[in-house]
């Protein structure tokens, strides 16, 4: 529904009355048009309700075109074993990206330095659901791997993970010399609204390329759903902080703001460095 000058004003009024600063932020994005109408600004476009149209397709089709499939694997480590595991881990983590024969490939693999402690990350991609299958029918014949995994199991608290579609308007991500940190953006939306917000980022993902730190877009196909994934590369946190303020002096990224932020529930970001092994550095 439209705002109307009448609930413009209360919400300018309730603004007010509760923090008079807010009088200047409710003066600017309720600020009328040339014509005497009211002129929507971010906070509007936040208040303004979208019906969700119903969708005409699956989500795998409308957002996805690409065969490959990714599997996102969370572990979390018991604090005094961060270091044996992954000294355990580099080991087959390299055997099975370097062997011809294992129908997968590493994509990336990190530790958590802020956000959830003592935690790794790694993601695998595939060449579609069949790889998927053959990949673990070879796993569970694989004695190396058995092993590993029992020695594995002794230093996790538990693990879990998800099988994921990438978006097909990401972009492919760019080769990075080493020494990046990676932020893994969590967004977890209201059931029903992926396809609006793959509308969205289709059209914004534009403002988010500017130093190539667009590195993948994923969305969950099993394991909790409507969840999408968002993978940056950044040199340090100080160009995260100059490449994320930069984005908003681009005309159209306070839109893709305004109109995602009301599909999700909750998010959480995390930031991660890779290990030795890890394709991406």
């Amino acid at each position: 529904m439209a705002l109307n000058s009448a609930l413009i004003r209360s919400i300018r009024s309730c603004f007010v009355k509760t923090n008079p600063a807010c009088s200047i932020i409710a003066s600017r994005n309720f600020a009328s048009g040339s014509d005497g109408s009211p002129k929507e600004g971010w906070l509007s476009k936040l208040l303004h309700v979208k019906r969700v149209e119903p969708a005409t397709e699956s989500h795998s089709r409308a957002l996805a075109n690409k065969q490959v499939v990714y599997e996102m694997q969370v572990h979390n480590i018991k604090p005094d074993r961060m270091g044996d595991y992954i000294k355990l881990s580099e080991h087959h983590l390299r055997r099975v990206h370097d062997n011809p024969n294992m129908p997968c490939k590493l994509f990336g693999s990190w530790s958590t330095a802020f956000g959830p402690q003592d935690q790794a990350v790694h993601i695998w991609a595939y060449d579609g659901y069949k790889s998927v299958k053959e990949m673990s029918e070879l796993l569970w014949k694989d004695e190396e791997y058995l092993d590993y995994k029992k020695q594995r199991g002794s230093m996790l608290i538990n693990r879990s993970n998800q099988l994921l579609l990438p978006f097909n308007f990401w972009p492919e991500p760019e080769i990075h010399s080493p020494g990046n940190l990676y932020e893994l953006r969590s967004y977890y939306l209201r059931p029903g609204t992926l396809i609006e917000w793959g509308n969205n980022w289709a059209r914004g993902i534009k403002y988010r390329q500017s130093q190539n730190e667009a590195i993948a877009g994923l969305f969950a196909q099993i394991g909790e759903l409507y969840v999408v994934h968002h993978l940056w590369a950044y040199k340090d946190l100080e160009s995260r902080r100059q490449i994320r303020e930069s984005a908003w002096q681009k005309p159209g990224w306070d839109d893709l703001v305004a109109y995602t932020v009301p599909l999700i529930r909750k998010m959480d970001s995390k930031i991660m460095i890779p290990i030795p092994c890890s394709p991406l550095q």
